[in-house]
């Protein structure tokens, strides 16, 4: 569940590219033995929450190989998947073919700066990738920006868990399981190390609800999962 980085052009955004793109074979695998397969549930649970159904029109940022895009067009809804890591698309058109009845589309492109007009989308979702941005707050703008009024936006990460022992606990297993299976299946311990570091400079879920509040949505939320290892952030654009 490391994610790419889809921020503007510059060392960060090119370090963390290489990253992703060299870990794309192998990154499903790793998502579901770093979390016990738990990341599929909280991805499911996202996209229930999202609500899409036919005629809705959905776009999932930094959509990766394709998980949550793919489990939006099964609603029904027209799914743009966008990505900056040419590998994490190639692998997510592959599996595309396993939903030939399926409307849903998968592009290249910045989080940063996407390639839409505003309020082009009902739903526009976020899986593992807010954090990983050059500048997260810029990416949620966007993401708001291209949202129509009474859409609504999701976003789901890594989160810091309020109590400070399960923290604590949960830190070090960021620091030293991790990246071990980093190593181990990927031959790169740093692709996996990153995801401790990325957070720590990310506010996380309460930071993203501030933010979400400050960009003038309404019923704003936040859903904790495993005691805050994980979180869903939420809200609707004001009419």
């Amino acid at each position: 569940m490391a994610r790419l980085s889809l921020g503007v052009d510059g060392t960060h955004r090119d370090k963390v590219r290489r990253l992703f793109d060299k870990i794309a074979p192998r990154y499903d695998f790793i998502n579901d033995l770093q979390s016990f397969g738990l990341h599929r549930f909280w991805k499911r649970r996202l996209v229930a929450m999202a609500g899409a159904q036919p005629g809705t029109r959905a776009l999932d940022v930094c959509c990766g190989t394709g998980d949550i895009t793919f489990a939006l067009a099964q609603s029904g809804a027209e799914v743009t998947g966008i990505d900056f890591s040419p590998p994490m698309l190639e692998i997510a058109r592959c599996r595309q073919s396993a939903f030939p009845k399926a409307k849903l589309n998968f592009m290249s492109g910045d989080a940063m700066c996407l390639p839409f007009a505003d309020a082009s989308f009902d739903v526009v979702s976020c899986g593992y990738g807010l954090r990983n941005l050059e500048d997260w707050r810029t990416g949620l703008r966007e993401m708001h920006r291209v949202l129509r009024s009474g859409g609504r936006l999701l976003v789901l990460d890594f989160g810091k868990p309020d109590n400070r022992v399960w923290r604590a606990v949960y830190f070090a297993y960021l620091r030293f399981v991790v990246p071990v299976f980093g190593k181990l299946f990927c031959g790169d311990s740093a692709a996996y190390a990153y995801i401790l570091k990325s957070l720590h400079a990310f506010p996380a879920q309460h930071g993203v609800d501030a933010a979400l509040r400050e960009s003038g949505c309404e019923s704003v939320g936040l859903k904790p999962l495993l005691g805050g290892v994980m979180a869903i952030n939420y809200g609707e654009k004001g009419k």
